[in-house]
């Protein structure tokens, strides 16, 4: 009866360090290769299965994440072309990942980019692994950024600047992508390439923005089933931070990203809700950041 009784314990304390230390991310993949004229099917399957399992298996951070916290995304990649000779995938990649609001059974948009770069080398029996100190395969530097981008946009939304270590280790990455021989890694070449952005949003000018995540997320979003004025009141005046850095650097993106991929939640914050005072602001401050949805901001003020 004791052994029986130790047992027990034993199992169900290994349970539950499995279950508070799950891993981070709960990514789907969809691989479409509708465009592409091959025999060989195969292969895209089989990528779609090793992307999963690379993104979903691998611990990125030594944070401990129940089961139910694991971060939700979805990278969408397109491959538009493929050359079976050389292994070669062209892609555009389509991701975002979202967190849970609190209080409520919404879900918010985190982070999402529109990655027209998305090219590497994949064979049917290449088996990927990250080592964060020797990054050569350019598969495997692609997922392990956007893992890090992911995590790191979603500490961010939770406390002030909490996904700094993880945007640090994207850094990393981004620095090592510098030496393989692909597009979208090249210091300065493109403002909203996967350097230009991450860059923007470490550069201390920027910090704003980050104090931003925070305010619209945790003071805002989590805070608007209690007491919807009081969290309006707050995403109202970060919107200042989001104006700020807009305006911290030239041709920086980081802020008008933020506004395309909330754009129908920052609609539905204000419309038909708050003080005139309230929808003004809001929109005279997102007209700024993006003229070209003006559309969708006068809906603000109805």
């Amino acid at each position: 009866m004791r052994n029986l009784s130790i047992f027990l314990i034993l199992t169900v304390f290994a349970h539950t360090c499995i279950h508070l230390n799950a891993q981070e991310l709960n990514a789907r993949v969809n691989i479409n290769y509708t465009q592409i004229e091959t025999t060989k099917t195969d292969i895209f399957p089989k990528l779609q299965t090793t992307i999963e399992e690379f993104l979903n298996n691998h611990k990125w951070t030594e944070i401990a994440f129940r089961e139910n916290e694991r971060i939700q995304c979805n990278f969408n990649i397109t491959v538009n072309e493929y050359d079976a000779t050389e292994n070669t995938f062209k892609c555009t990649l389509l991701m975002s990942s979202n967190r849970p609001v609190f209080g409520s059974n919404y879900n918010t948009v985190c982070y999402s980019v529109n990655d027209r770069e998305f090219v590497f080398r994949f064979s049917e029996f290449d088996q990927i692994e990250y080592q964060e100190n020797q990054i050569d395969n350019n598969l495997v530097a692609l997922l392990a950024y956007y893992a890090y981008m992911i995590i790191g946009m979603d500490l961010d939304t939770m406390s002030p600047k909490g996904g700094t270590a993880c945007f640090q280790t994207a850094e990393n990455i981004v620095s090592a992508g510098q030496n393989l021989d692909f597009p979208g890694w090249k210091a300065f070449s493109d403002a909203g390439n996967r350097f230009g952005l991450l860059n923007d949003y470490l550069d201390g000018s920027m910090e704003c923005m980050r104090d931003f995540e925070y305010i619209y997320h945790r003071k805002g979003l989590d805070q608007m089933s209690e007491n919807p004025d009081t969290a309006r009141a707050a995403i109202t005046e970060g919107l200042d931070l989001l104006l700020q850095a807009h305006k911290a650097k030239n041709m920086n993106k980081v802020a008008q990203l933020f506004s395309e991929y909330k754009r129908n939640e920052l609609v539905n914050i204000y419309s038909g809700k708050g003080t005139t005072e309230e929808k003004n602001k809001a929109y005279d401050i997102l007209f700024t950041i993006d003229a070209s949805q003006d559309q969708e901001w006068q809906k603000i003020k109805k």
